[in-house]
């Protein structure tokens, strides 16, 4: 058994039945990607366009490749043909770029709207007060090819588990909210992306349904 498919069985161990695992495979050769393929993972996380294009290439064509990086509109026609879901989407604008492209393709894009609860400051996601402001608007109900399937965040990069968990149900309590408000017939309305590497533990017992685990698997990027 090579390190990474004992690697991946140890981390899937790890998660309750419900919780699907996103292999982070950024800055990791095809050659890994293939060993995890191969042990039974299927969807796999990136963030920078060119580097997911040449492996979209190169690998299995029933990956479900998720885009979990800060996506700029204008990369967007570039992934649009393939990808399964994109996860970080900050931005109406954003949204109506992903419509427009999925329409050329045929096709409707699943998205995450991402939260902005760390008290890191960031440059993107929304404020809960954002995402209820963007919702209550309504445009994004005429955007028929991109279907909004839940929420995403990161939690601040402490080591304090407590403030951790208290970040992680602020977005549990906050997906509850939304999907009473705007999504309560929408079965597709149901991931909540949240849990990395070091705190994804955490992220399960407060409703976590994706888990975005890179060096766990991989071990350290290979820049």
């Amino acid at each position: 058994m090579g390190i990474i498919t004992k690697n991946l069985s140890d981390v899937r161990s790890l998660l309750p039945e419900g919780v699907r695992l996103v292999a982070v495979s950024k800055y990791h050769p095809e050659e890994a990607l293939q060993e995890a393929y191969e042990a039974g993972q299927r969807i796999f996380g990136e963030s920078h366009v060119q580097e997911l294009m040449r492996k979209q290439e190169a690998l299995p064509k029933d990956i479900q490749w998720h885009f979990i990086g800060h996506l700029q509109t204008n990369k967007v026609k570039y992934i649009a043909p393939f990808i399964d879901t994109i996860e970080a989407v900050d931005s109406i604008r954003l949204m109506r770029e992903i419509n427009k492209h999925a329409e050329r393709c045929q096709r409707c894009i699943k998205i995450l709207l991402e939260l902005h609860i760390a008290t890191e400051e960031t440059k993107y996601g929304f404020s809960l007060d954002e995402c209820r402001q963007m919702l209550a608007e309504g445009e994004w109900r005429q955007l028929e090819h991109v279907q909004i399937v839940g929420l995403m965040m990161m939690a601040s990069n402490v080591d304090d588990e407590t403030q951790i968990a208290r970040e992680f149900d602020i977005a549990a309590q906050f997906f509850n909210e939304v999907k009473a408000g705007f999504f309560p017939d929408d079965a597709a309305f149901c991931e909540r992306s949240w849990g990395m590497s070091h705190d994804f533990p955490i992220a399960v017992r407060h409703q976590s349904t994706l888990v975005r685990v890179g060096t766990r698997i991989f071990g350290e990027r290979v820049y």
